[in-house]
């Protein structure tokens, strides 16, 4: 009786994981360059009442044992790092990925942090920065003497002044990309970080081999579909109760065994 009590305690608490995961992704629908996460289950030990194939007679095995499943855990949060919609943006240094990779952003501590949030402005300096004001790496500083910027498919970030009609060259972004992303640790703000699970950042520039190309003027919404969320929320909370009425099955048993004189 107290396994089914510890199985649908389990069962809540993961389902309660679940509904925590579905809830971010929802609240994250209008956040840029958002991957979406879902959660992944691994059920718990079995307690082995009767092995398989035990035998029962001479030459007699039984085809199938006795076996009680503990309950479940969660065994991780994964990142989804499929492409969203894209968005048309007014601002020249607002783009895109279209495909793998992602922007290479210098953090306070110097380490270097990951985005897929292509909402770039410029600080003071004309440094190019995130919404955060982290610089881009490899940094790009726009003039002040420049009037229109323009972003290439392969990064080139081009401007022409006011008293020049030839376009110049201000820099190159370049991408980074990995053999793992999902092993990649969210620290808030649109920005990951490198871990051992995501391996080494392979760099290069927009649109070679494995590496998404950018399209200027534009922002990646998050990946999120509300409908499907909704439906993952729904079925979280009716897993929830179904736990839920275990424990209260469980207890009324108890409660009568209770009652045996």
């Amino acid at each position: 009786m107290l396994r089914s009590l510890h199985s649908a305690a389990t069962g809540m608490e993961a389902q309660q994981t679940y509904i925590d995961v579905t809830a971010n992704n929802l609240a994250n629908v209008n956040t840029t360059g958002f991957k979406k996460s879902r959660v992944n289950f691994q059920d718990l030990m079995y307690q082995m009442q009767r092995a398989p194939g035990q035998a029962t007679a001479q030459g007699v095995n039984t085809p199938n044992g006795v076996q009680v499943g503990l309950g479940v855990r969660v065994t991780g949060t994964q990142k989804d790092f499929g492409v969203g919609s894209f968005k048309p943006s007014s601002e020249p240094l607002h783009m895109a990925i279209e495909g793998p990779g992602f922007f290479q952003i210098r953090m306070p501590d110097g380490t270097v942090g990951y985005s897929r949030d292509g909402a770039f402005t410029t600080d003071e300096n004309g440094q190019v920065v995130n919404s955060e004001g982290y610089p881009l790496e490899p940094p790009i500083t726009i003039p002040p003497e420049i009037s229109t910027v323009s972003v290439g498919v392969d990064g080139t970030v081009s401007g022409i002044s006011a008293n020049d009609a030839a376009a110049q060259q201000l820099g190159q972004i370049q991408l980074a990309n990995f053999i793992n992303p999902a092993g990649l640790m969210a620290q808030g703000g649109n920005i990951l970080t490198e871990t051992g699970a995501s391996g080494g950042p392979n760099v290069a520039l927009p649109g070679n081999p494995g590496f998404g190309a950018l399209r200027g003027g534009a922002l990646e919404g998050a990946n999120v579909t509300v409908v499907e969320e909704m439906i993952n929320l729904i079925s979280a909370q009716r897993a929830f109760e179904f736990n839920s009425k275990a424990v209260q099955a469980a207890d009324q048993m108890l409660r009568e065994i209770g009652k045996l004189r």
